[in-house]
């Protein structure tokens, strides 16, 4: 054989023998390995020999089995072997359960229901050693409302609430932080509408002041202590809370005891807020505007007695106006029993505006008898001849049963200028004191009297008056 059959022969045999070791290798179900799991098998080969170098990382990582991805957290905390129904410590003293408070808004005060909303963080502190857990280097665990159904919490409600939820926007606005030696931090996003007793008497140059009391519902004093946390300083407040009719003087805080018959003596937190109301909205809506329909009664004094489509009507608009006023106010307020401040100054401004009124009726109504008595005298006067005029030594030769009084000159009349009304009086002369003079057994004489007085004194009786009524009303409720 030539060299070059001897080579074609001697790899011939070889494919064949490699042929048959890898139909042998596939029968005994053997598959060669990818290359990251065989690179993986070998560094955790070399952890496990201790082969590799003392500065690398995966050394100086000591495991934390909070934040191992296989340990659920109900079995870090061990809740399935707890019955967490009962209070820490069952059996024991009672609890020590810290809150604070950061208030987040005062929304709105309402007068005629008698209460307020307030939103605010409502946070409870307390140790339960069940919830306890070991940790290296995580230091706390922190955990929405889904835990917080399996475990015990603090069971907080609001006294004298009318409305309460819990934020749930975009979740529950509820957390819980667990700490590793069983420190419970339990934070909550609340608004409420709790009843304020309100004093309206004053109103609305008045001071309130509002509480919201907290309080566990089932748990007495001998079960759960309940306290401030950090005493007044436990209550923080926005610096940007404000009322558009209230200013915010002050908050603070206090604990007492509340007691029922049925149950116990409980724990009460007390959120005091005192409110002072702004007095210039009053002013401009109420105080001004009735201020302002009294001065306005009073230009009917000024007004001819005789205009009466002039007089009637402001009359009328001025009380129709002020009943109005009153109406608004108290539409807007609570059915109280007692007078408030604002009623007196109203029902003493309508009484201004009413008596501007009737003092025009009564003005009217004596102009009207002053005038038909003068009809009769006219009608009754045969003349005045003969009568002496007081003045001097004229005799009156006009018969005033003919003319009209108003032409009569200005006997007897004040030389003031003035247009003065004028009422004949039929005077029966005494036998005594007949002169020689008068013929007949009677005679007549005028007297004038002014009936324009009373729309006078009205001019400065009526201003004089609320004068002082403002003095007196502001010093005592300013």
């Amino acid at each position: 054989m030539s060299t070059m059959q001897l080579e074609t022969v001697f790899v011939f045999i070889c494919v064949c023998l490699v042929g048959a070791a890898g139909r042998s290798a596939h029968k005994r179900g053997h598959r060669p390995e990818p290359y990251k799991q065989s690179r993986l098998r070998r560094e955790t080969t070399r952890v496990d020999g201790g082969t590799h170098k003392s500065g690398s990382p995966i050394f100086r990582r000591s495991p934390d089995m909070t934040k191992s991805p296989m340990t659920k957290s109900e079995q870090l905390l061990r809740i399935d072997d707890h019955d967490f129904t009962m209070r820490p410590a069952f059996g024991g003293p009672p609890i020590p359960v810290g809150v604070d408070v950061q208030v987040e808004s005062l929304d709105t005060i309402s007068e005629a229901d008698m209460d307020f909303t307030m939103t605010l963080y409502l946070r409870h502190y307390w140790k339960d050693e069940r919830l306890s857990f070991s940790s290296t280097n995580n230091q706390s665990m922190t955990f929405d409302s889904r835990l917080v159904k399996k475990i015990w919490v603090p069971d907080m409600f609001f006294v004298h609430s009318k409305r309460s939820f819990i934020h749930d926007t975009t979740t529950d606005n509820v957390m819980l932080r667990v700490y590793p030696d069983g420190n419970v931090l339990y934070s909550l996003r609340v608004t409420v509408t709790a009843m304020c007793n309100m004093d309206l008497s004053r109103f609305p140059l008045d001071t309130q002041t509002c509480s919201l009391e907290i309080e566990s519902y089932a748990y007495t004093d001998d079960d759960l202590m309940l306290y401030w946390k950090k005493g007044n300083e436990s209550l923080n407040t926005d610096d940007k809370i404000s009322l558009s009719q209230f200013l915010i003087q002050k908050f603070h805080t206090t604990t007492k005891l509340a007691f029922y018959s049925s149950t116990g003596w409980y724990n009460r937190l007390y959120i005091h807020f005192t409110l002072r109301r702004h007095v210039f909205f009053f002013l401009l809506q109420t105080y001004f505007p009735a201020t302002l329909m009294v001065m306005l009664s009073w230009v009917s004094f000024w007004i001819d007695r005789r205009a009466v489509p002039a007089r009637v009507p402001l009359g009328i608009t001025t009380v129709l106006t002020m009943s109005t006023i009153i109406t608004g106010v108290n539409a807007s307020m609570p059915r109280v029993s007692y007078i408030k401040a604002v009623d007196i100054y109203l029902w003493v401004s309508f009484v201004f505006v009413f008596l501007s009124v009737i003092e025009y009726a009564a003005v009217n109504y004596l102009t009207t008898v002053q005038e038909r008595r003068e009809r009769k005298l006219r009608n009754q006067l045969p003349c005045t001849c003969g009568i002496e005029n007081p003045d001097g030594d004229m005799m009156m030769t006009t018969c005033f049963s003919d003319v009209d009084p108003s032409a009569a000159g200005t006997y007897g009349m004040p030389e003031n200028g003035a247009r003065q009304e004028r009422i004949l009086a039929q005077l029966t002369l005494a036998d005594s004191q007949r002169t020689s003079r008068m013929k007949t057994p009677r005679g007549y004489v005028n007297v004038w009297i002014d009936t324009h007085a009373i729309d006078k004194y009205s001019r400065v009786i009526f201003p004089a008056a609320y004068t002082l009524f403002n003095i007196i009303y502001w010093s005592i409720y300013s």
